[in-house]
């Protein structure tokens, strides 16, 4: 259970930093010193954040994976980290994206890939 607390709280802090890398800078023009920044400049500090998230997620997958005497298989370990993205996406999205709506049909596509969940780790 220890293996994996530590694997879903990993895969929880390298989502929060790719969400970041991966939309954060769409918030940068708000930021008076980020405006004159060009495309390259945006793209390797989205990539420096990203160093991040791979020091989170490559431990993650590590100690939870089945063959490293981790509690999941690779499947698992996969459908749990999508899961945790849309989580951590969906948060994201509604702190900092105050014009993006979270509406009932994204709570249904949630409600199926919690399913996908269910049956990936049925036996």
């Amino acid at each position: 259970m220890k293996k994996a607390l530590l694997t879903i709280g990993l895969l929880i802090l390298s989502n929060a930093f790719m969400t970041f890398a991966w939309y954060g800078h769409l918030k940068f023009k708000q930021m008076s010193w980020f405006n004159n920044l060009g495309l390259v400049s945006i793209i390797l500090i989205s990539w420096g954040i990203a160093l991040f998230e791979y020091s989170f997620q490559v431990p993650a997958n590590r100690i939870g994976y089945i063959e490293n005497d981790g509690p999941f298989n690779l499947w698992q370990l996969k459908v749990i980290q999508e899961v945790i993205t849309l989580f951590v996406f969906t948060a994201f999205t509604v702190i900092f994206f105050k014009n993006e709506t979270f509406r009932v049909n994204h709570l249904i596509g949630f409600v199926f890939l919690i399913l996908a969940v269910y049956f990936i780790f049925k036996k």
